[in-house]
């Protein structure tokens, strides 16, 4: 067994990690992969050539290099998947529990902040959905399930822009503000549970630190929402509201077209 360190300058998301996932899990003289996404490296323990593990990551038309190759005499264990399953379904509930209130209380205030915001949420909760299905799964299922992830997303997104657009152009309601501030505080006292949450695990897989950089951006888009209440309040327009509804759904497009990506 050997531990082959590399390095993959393109790894920036957590898109670019499942589709390295996908592909090397192909190769069975691999025991275990972790990720650090951080500082671009991969961590791998195999039986096989590393050349092999190189040549399948530039298959994928990412750049990769070598940093250490040396024998594993101390394979570790697998990660307890039980305490991960557990997180990753505390965390899920949470997202769907947060995207059923933004929704709901988004279309009572005519706010797209809100509803973008919820829709972000669902997205995210389909991706842990996919971490929490696809273990133990077949490849071909796994892409299978994020085609269907991605198109769903994706569809939602482009309804989100067309109403933005129509709304802009229709001179919509005024967002109530009040409720808009309120639901996103409440928002991003959920999220910021989560991410203590995520945070306290030392778990490297893929799909914990994919579910980090969602919470992250998760707690960025509840204080846009608060500002973009803020200044509809002192505008007495429902501009900022439209401007951070379009910003989260353009956001959702773009998170679903790296899940689509994963499919091929």
């Amino acid at each position: 067994m050997f531990r082959t360190t590399l390095r993959v300058p393109q790894m920036d998301c957590a898109a670019e990690e499942q589709m390295i996932r996908m592909k090397l899990a192909q190769d069975t003289t691999i025991k275990r992969l972790d990720v650090d996404l951080p500082s671009r490296q991969l961590v791998v323990i195999h039986a096989g050539n590393d050349a092999d593990i190189e040549r399948a990551i530039r298959e994928l038309r990412l750049d990769v290099e070598v940093i250490a190759h040396e024998a594993a005499d101390d394979v570790l264990e697998d990660a307890d998947e039980t305490s991960q399953r557990t997180l990753l379904i505390t965390v899920l509930l949470i997202n769907l529990g947060l995207f059923f209130v933004g929704s709901i209380t988004g279309f009572i205030a005519h706010s797209m902040g809100l509803v973008a915001d919820a829709l972000d949420m669902l997205a995210d909760a389909l991706v842990y959905g996919l971490s929490l299905y696809a273990v133990g799964k077949a490849v071909a299922r796994k892409k299978r399930v994020a085609a269907i992830s991605g198109y769903f997303q994706l569809f939602l997104a482009i309804l989100g822009v067309v109403e933005v657009l129509r709304r802009f152009f229709g001179n919509g309601e005024e967002p109530t503000f009040q409720l808009m501030i309120t639901i996103s505080i409440i928002s991003l006292i959920g999220n910021t549970v989560s991410l203590i949450l995520l945070q306290r695990s030392k778990n490297q897989e893929v799909h914990m630190q994919a579910s980090k950089i969602f919470t992250s951006n998760d707690v960025i888009i509840n204080l846009s929402v608060i500002v973009a209440g803020i200044l509809v309040y002192m505008t007495g327009t429902n501009i900022p509201d439209l401007v951070v509804g379009g910003g989260v759904f353009l956001i959702v497009a773009s998170g679903a077209f790296r899940i689509l990506s994963l499919s091929k």
